[in-house]
């Protein structure tokens, strides 16, 4: 039985750091292993892309597309996954369930622009929902249920514009 005062790693698990700048001797000494002058002799210097003045890739190529700022990112969440929680006991039946109740029970990571509820799965318990989307079978799966939906106004005028 080992003691813990025995314990170490196996042999050959962690190499020993290369002490460069240490000496001729050391094979490592002087230069430390960067060759002589310049700019890649010194630290932090990194010529990413560059390909000897010839025009680099990234600029050789086409750009397509655009970055609309004023998109809208929801998270999307189907009512098969509500179910699971519910029934797990992340989300309570009583409380209405909104962003920051997703987010406590691990629904969604993070809260975004809000929740689009979609259809898929099945919903079970009778739940009221504040949320900022929902699609039209996933308002129909949940009132079917005894539950309802309430659509925040404030994230509807985001995405009006």
């Amino acid at each position: 039985m080992t003691k813990l005062n025995q314990i170490s790693d196996n042999t050959g698990s962690s190499k020993t750091r290369m002490r460069v700048g240490r000496g001729i001797g050391s094979g490592k000494g002087k230069t430390a292993g960067r060759g002589v002058k310049g700019q890649k002799a010194r630290t932090g210097v990194a010529i990413k892309g560059f390909e000897g003045g010839q025009m680099p890739l990234h600029r050789r190529l086409p750009k397509r597309g655009f970055w609309n700022p004023f998109s809208i990112d929801y998270n999307e969440v189907n009512l098969g996954r509500i179910q699971q929680a519910v029934d797990s006991g992340k989300l309570a039946p009583g409380e209405p369930i909104t962003i920051a109740a997703l987010v406590a029970a691990g629904v969604c990571s993070k809260p975004r622009d809000g929740v689009k509820l979609l259809g898929n799965g099945e919903l079970s318990a009778k739940l009221t929902f504040e949320v900022a989307a929902a699609s039209k079978s996933a308002v129909a799966a949940i009132e079917k249920a005894g539950g309802s939906v309430k659509l925040l106004a404030a994230s509807a005028e985001a995405a009006q514009g």
